[in-house]
C-alpha cells in the first residue's frame, strides 16, 4: 500500500464512521465529517496534509510515476 492509498482509506473510514455515529448516536458527529471534508479541501489547495506525514513516518512508500 502507498501513502496515497492509505490517505484515501483513512479519509473514507473517518467519513463512514462519523456518518454511522451520527445516525445511531448523535448528529454532532457530523462535525467530524465536515472536518474531514475541510481537510481534504485544504490539502487539495495547499498540497499539504498532516496524514501524509503520519503515513510516511509509518513506513508507507510514496506512489511514483514511472
Amino acid at each position: 500500500m502507498t501513502i496515497e492509498r492509505g490517505l484515501r482509506l483513512a479519509a473514507g473510514t473517518v467519513i463512514l464512521v462519523s456518518l454511522a455515529l451520527a445516525h445511531w448516536h448523535s448528529a454532532y458527529w457530523l462535525w467530524l465529517t465536515a472536518f474531514a471534508g475541510l481537510n481534504l479541501f485544504q490539502s487539495g489547495i495547499t498540497n499539504w496534509c498532516p496524514m501524509v506525514w503520519i503515513l510516511g513516518k509509518a513506513g508507507l512508500p510514496r506512489c511514483t510515476d514511472e
